[in-house]
């Protein structure tokens, strides 16, 4: 026998599940099921496909066992897999895998009555914990001689020893506490099975002793029999026809697969035949996982060939962007023994996929346009990694186009490009927008001055990627998508009077590019201010502030120093003042005052704050 310590974080987080989330406790039993179901479908895969396994018996089953007595227990054991040792501790004491310092984090928080968080981070089989003082865990690696027994109270270590067991598989014994006495009743078993786990396509088997009577009278006594009864359908529900089901099944089918306690926002059901013969069953979680943006998210699909599970850990079934679908892959032509190597070379597989996401992105825009405020939860969650696939999916560019949305200077909550188009002027020539870190620092940024003067819509960007994203989009339905960041939008719509008046401000244009010398790529006359007396725009080939801050952020070394355009307004009282002042010492504070609120206001950080503070602090003085 040797003993454990749960890692520190496993600690934490039993501690939270036992004393938080007493609200949904029936999911315990839901979640060992499905990971004997899952534990299973590896081993029906290792017997069709690998030689080592094809002479050991297959006879999936998973039974349930209770004693209502003093004692109570509850016990789950199936015919799968199994553990040898190792796997054991690697399985069931370390979590970290699975975002376990994520969901600490989480459940610390506001969020910690969320028990759908448990699903989330793959923690399922601890939430046994909340329903017993003790779990035991024995195990048989298929193809292996010998057992192992795990145990623990979850109150820190754990156990490990040799022990014994008939055949492969796994066995959980729960000794159940005050909180969990109530499952150690059939009525209960059953309930919680057909509501959660009856798509469980293994037999899922009810131990427990049936009472009848015999005799009449005085001489009539209670006889127990032991009995065994199936209680699941046991069917792969994906394959039934969709008329067959209903809403609660497809949900529970979700929450199983899913490991979710919420529902899912969408369901698409396709069966397809002809030259390829599968069928897909893709769900739109109602909330993003935990490690929607992390490089080792989990996949979220499963990959069946004839029903027999063949992955979920390969992230060639979806493409990136669509990382948040989950649901299952089933296809009639694919060969049992698809490596992984052969699978991200498939051209069956790579058809289902392509078909797939055009369905997805099909069923997505639907839904925008019968729900736009169902349509608007799903972006709240998933609009990012929806913007990635407009430079990572070339094929379904346009589809992507139409669901992305943005926040406008004109209207309320999001709005498409399409409906952006329909509301511009007839003299309008271009769609802008305007990038940054914060949408309230957009909206009072000096770019927008002239085109709220003008009343010309211009969609907010305030998240991190559009400005990488929006590179790679320079129209939309043949009208060019322009930046308000860059010095080329307003060129359009400069007027004779706006050349007029560059022209009359060149000579302070030009003691201002010779105070700030390298500092600034250009210095021009603005078109677009009207209150403020500067702004920052990058040149039409160079990186914005944003997408500077986002390149460095990536690891990107050696980034040269941003050189913005500054722009004055000819209009401004300082510009004028300026216009007529000979004093090089002023200039010289003014001119770099100019450029540094500027840099400040798009939230760029001033290389020397203690010498703007000087300047200013000279020309507050001078104004008194």
């Amino acid at each position: 026998m040797s003993k454990h310590k749960f890692q520190t974080e496993v600690n934490q987080l039993l501690h939270l599940i036992i004393h938080s989330l007493y609200s949904h406790k029936e999911i315990f039993l839901r979640e060992l099921i499905s990971n004997a179901s899952d534990a299973l479908d590896r081993f029906k895969y290792l017997t069709l496909t690998d030689e080592a396994f094809k002479k050991l018996s297959f006879d999936p089953r998973i039974d349930i066992y209770f004693d209502e007595k003093k004692g109570k227990t509850l016990t789950i054991s199936d015919t799968g897999i199994g553990m040898n040792e190792n796997e054991l501790e690697e399985n069931l004491g370390t979590i970290a895998r699975s975002g376990t310092r994520g969901f600490v984090e989480k459940l610390s928080g506001d969020e910690r009555k969320d028990s759908g968080l448990i699903g989330q981070f793959g923690v399922g089989f601890y939430s046994s914990f909340m329903v017993a003082s003790k779990v035991e865990v024995v195990s048989r690696k298929a193809g292996e001689d010998v057992a192992y027994k795990w145990t623990s109270d979850g109150k820190g270590e754990y156990e490990i020893s040799p022990a014994e067991r008939e055949a492969q598989g796994t066995t959980v014994t729960l000794y159940l506490n005050k909180e969990g006495e109530e499952y150690a009743n059939r009525w209960q078993i059953e309930t919680i099975i057909k509501k959660y786990s009856n798509h469980i396509p293994f037999p899922i088997f009810l131990h427990y002793e049936d009472i009848r009577y015999e005799g009449e009278g005085d001489n009539k006594k209670e006889v127990k029999e032991p009995t065994l009864k199936q209680i699941n359908a046991a069917s792969a529900l994906w394959k039934r026809p969709k008329s067959d089901l209903k809403d609660e099944d497809y949900t529970e089918f979700y929450k199983s697969i899913s490991h979710d306690m919420e529902e899912p926002l969408l369901r698409i059901h396709t069966h397809a035949e002809g030259k390829l013969d599968y069928t897909t069953l893709f769900f739109v979680p109602g909330k993003a996982p935990f490690d929607l943006f992390r490089a080792d998210y989990l996949p979220g699909v499963k990959l069946y060939v004839k029903r027999v599970f063949i992955t979920d850990d390969e992230k060639e079934l979806m493409p990136v962007y669509l990382r948040f679908i989950r649901g299952i892959i089933d296809s009639e032509d694919l060969p049992l023994n698809v490596s992984r190597e052969i699978l991200q070379q498939n051209r069956i597989l790579e058809k289902i996929k392509s078909t797939s996401v055009k369905k997805i992105l099909e069923e997505l825009g639907k839904l925008q346009k019968a729900d736009r405020e169902k349509y608007n939860t799903f972006y709240r969650e998933f609009g990012i990694p929806v913007k990635e696939g407009l430079y990572q999916d070339m094929e379904n560019r346009d589809k992507i186009l139409d669901l992305v949305m943005y926040k406008s200077t004109t209207v309320e909550g999001y709005t498409t490009l399409a409906e952006y188009k329909d509301r511009m002027k007839p003299d309008q020539d271009a769609m802008y927008y305007i990038t940054g870190a914060k949408e309230q620092n957009i909206r009072n940024s000096p770019l927008l001055e002239m085109y709220r003067n003008r009343d010309i819509e211009v969609l907010i960007m305030d998240d991190e990627i559009d400005d990488i994203v929006i590179t790679a989009v320079p129209t939309f339905k043949d009208t060019p998508l322009k930046s308000v960041n860059r010095s080329d939008a307003a060129e359009s719509l400069k007027t004779d009077a706006d050349k007029q008046k560059e022209k009359d401000i060149e000579p302070v244009i030009a003691k201002i590019k010779e105070a700030l010398g390298d500092l600034v790529k250009d210095v021009k006359a603005s078109t677009r201010l009207s209150d403020s007396p500067s702004c920052i725009v990058a040149d039409e080939k160079d990186p914005t502030v944003q997408m500077q801050h986002l390149l460095k952020a990536m690891g990107q070394k050696n980034m040269p120093d941003f050189k913005p355009i500054l722009e004055i307004n000819p209009e401004h009282e300082i510009i004028r003042k300026l216009s007529g002042s000979e004093d090089a010492a002023v200039i010289n504070d003014v001119s770099y005052l100019l450029l540094e609120q500027a840099l400040l206001i798009e939230g760029v950080e001033l290389k020397s704050p203690s010498e703007f503070v000087k300047r200013l602090n000279r020309v507050m003085g001078k104004g008194l």
